[in-house]
Order: C-alpha cells, then structure tokens, then sequence
C-alpha cells in the first residue's frame, strides 16, 4: 500500500526500480531501506513486508536483473555472421549497462552479506556470475567459425577485456553518459580490429 492506503500494482518491480535508482546516485553506502521506499513513494515498512531483510532483498534484486540480462545476452550468438561483429558486441554491452547489471555486481562486492542469499542460485546454476563474459567468448568463437574472427585469437581473453572496460566505464562514469557508449565503441573496435582478418 502507499502512504494513502492506494495499492500499489508489482510492489516489487516498483521497489527494484526504485533500488537501482538509488544505486546509480548514491552508490552501495547509500542503499537503505529508508532510501529505496522513499524513492518508490512508498511506506518505510513496505519493503519489510515482502523481504526478510535488505540483503534478501538486494539478492533478490540481483537474481531478477541477472536473468533478465541473461536472456537478452543469450541472443548474442545468433546473430554471429550477421551484421557487424562491433555493433553486434556494442547491443550486448549496452544490454548489461541499461539493465544495471555491472553496477549491481559492484554493489555484490560492496556489500559480501548478500552472497549468503545467492547460495541456493549458485548451487542449482540459476546464477553464474561471469554469464556475460561466457555470453562474449561463445560470440567471438561463433565469428571465428564464420571466419569474421582470427581462428588463433584467444576469445577468452578478449571476451574478459571486454566485459571488464565495461565494468571500469560504468563504475567510473555511470551507465547513462553518452561516455559510456563513445569509450566502449572505441575499445571494442581496437580489440575487434587486432583479431579481423585481413583483408
């Protein structure tokens, strides 16, 4: 309910929104409660209600933006042989910094309580903390096999350049700033160029 006795249709969507945007301006320290329902509009106690505590409630917060990125980075290897391979890779990581998730894997490493409330998704494999990083190398493996990748290139490597100037650019400049785009297409295109066979 609101503070004026109005529901409030997908509390907890409205609660992850309103979390994220506390993230993004505040940063883990300023990730409370208070901060997260007072920036959805909603009752101190509104949070309490449907999670145990605020750790259950950022782990939550985590598994249900993970998946959401996952699904999206799952398409990545289909469209391996189409298009160009740096617009193709620039879709994907802008699919990790609008859906946040970079910045709330920060947010895990801020704040190691909320591990304990991801145990049962690691166990049974629901979350896999470097999905995007397996996400680029099947990619860049994908290009190889439609010779637009340097079979010898170690995509690894390259896949794990990748996801970490991501990771460097939205922790450093956020992920809305025209920056994040501008850096990440220039890296990506100097990793790209260095495995493109020649002509």
């Amino acid at each position: 309910m609101s503070p004026r006795g109005i529901a409030i249709p997908d509390v907890r969507q409205q609660l992850f929104d309103a979390a994220e945007r506390v993230l993004l301006q505040k940063g883990p320290a300023g990730l409370t409660g208070r901060a997260v329902t007072k920036e959805a509009g909603c009752a101190t106690g509104l949070l309490y209600n449907h999670f145990a505590d605020l750790d259950t409630f950022l782990a939550a917060l985590f598994l249900d933006r993970a998946a959401r990125a996952g699904a999206r980075m799952a398409h990545l290897t289909t469209r391996a042989g189409m298009g160009d391979v740096v617009d193709n890779l620039m879709d994907a990581i802008e699919t990790l910094s609008t859906g946040n998730l970079l910045a709330l894997a920060g947010l895990v490493m801020a704040r190691p309580s909320i591990l304990g409330h991801l145990g049962e998704a690691f166990a049974d494999g629901t979350l896999e903390l470097d999905a995007s990083e397996r996400a680029f190398t099947a990619y860049l493996r994908a290009e190889q096999e439609h010779g637009r990748i340097l079979a010898d290139a170690d995509v690894d490597a390259y896949a794990l350049a990748l996801v970490g100037a991501a990771h460097q650019v939205l922790l450093t400049h956020g992920p809305h700033a025209s920056y994040l785009h501008d850096r990440m297409r220039r890296t990506a295109t100097a990793l790209i160029s260095a495995i493109t066979p020649r002509a």
